[in-house]
């Protein structure tokens, strides 16, 4: 049984879902673009009988508030909804999180900041890279040359070259319509070989699509330009699909210099894995929230660990 209720923040009101396991911890899920937390179907089952599952449509998503100024879209923005989620529905406990794409970009801006150390007790990312690492990890190959470095770069560049088009409202709303024009199954399944019978199309896809490029516009060039030093203390855990043609592995390469505490894993699937793959995703999350680093860490800080 799914019960939803609504958190308001910076007057957006955010649609909030869960389920499961009403006595176990709390887990938060986090859906990329251009989801809603509809996403999460095929994972949820797998997580709801040892977890509390809380996920949410996020600002411009589902049936969540669409705020149509760009600026409503950064990051900072993005991460203060994270906080306001999760201090709604676990105020006293922090929670662990799986988050995908955007949602992983989102949560990994929350993740930075000072309370996350209260408020996140472990995080699975799957395929949004943190904006500021991603610079860096640019940056560094380009300051010391080398021909696999300068191929990396090239290739993360040749994969991400459709935020580019993102950035231009007309020829946005164009090549989505065109990617999507086929319907949604058939896209995820030539962009991600997803099995188009494990694929629900939103009613809201489309605007959500549209007005979710806003995220790109408000964020890429200023985080990519100008990229932050940002240190992770929380456990994280990155699981990297070898054979997702947007965000490509080897730029996880140098997270380990930002992340006190990190565990990766491989798995083979393509940038939509949490439909695709979802027995592997939850199996990951279940057996890292599980994880000495991550239950030492609760214990030391007195939470419950139930």
């Amino acid at each position: 049984m799914t019960t939803k209720r609504v958190v308001v923040n910076e007057g957006m009101r955010l649609a909030v879902f869960e389920t499961g396991n009403p006595d176990g911890e709390p887990i938060v899920l986090v859906h990329g673009w251009p989801d809603t937390h509809d996403l999460w179907s095929h994972i949820v089952p797998l997580l709801a009988d040892e977890f509390r599952v809380i996920s949410y449509d996020t600002r411009g998503a589902g049936e969540s508030t669409v705020p149509e100024e760009q600026s409503a879209y950064r990051l900072s923005n993005l991460a203060s909804d994270f906080y306001a989620v999760i201090d709604a529905v676990s105020p006293d406990r922090p929670v662990h999180v799986l988050a995908h794409d955007w949602g992983a970009v989102e949560v990994w801006e929350a993740a930075g900041e000072p309370r996350a150390a209260d408020r996140i007790a472990s995080y699975t990312s799957v395929s949004g890279p943190n904006l500021d690492h991603l610079a860096q990890w640019s940056r560094s190959r380009l300051r010391k040359p080398t021909w696999t470095g300068i191929k990396q770069v090239l290739a993360q560049t040749r994969a991400s070259w459709y935020t580019v088009t993102f950035h231009i409202p007309g020829l946005s709303t164009f090549r989505i319509k065109r990617q999507f024009a086929k319907g949604w199954p058939a896209f995820l399944q030539e962009f991600s070989n997803v099995d188009p019978a494990l694929v629900t199309q939103n009613s809201t896809l489309w605007s959500d699509a549209v007005n979710g490029t806003n995220r790109y516009r408000a964020n890429i060039v200023p985080r990519l330009t100008q990229p932050r030093q940002r240190h992770i203390d929380v456990p994280v855990q990155l699981i990297v699909n070898t054979e997702d043609v947007a965000v490509r592995p080897f730029h996880y390469d140098d997270t380990e210099k930002w992340v006190k505490n990190l565990t990766r894993n491989e798995i083979r699937a393509g940038h939509w894995s949490p439909i695709s793959h979802a027995s592997e995703i939850a199996k990951l999350t279940k057996s890292f929230a599980a994880s000495p680093p991550v239950r030492q860490r609760r214990f030391s800080r007195n939470v419950d660990p139930a």
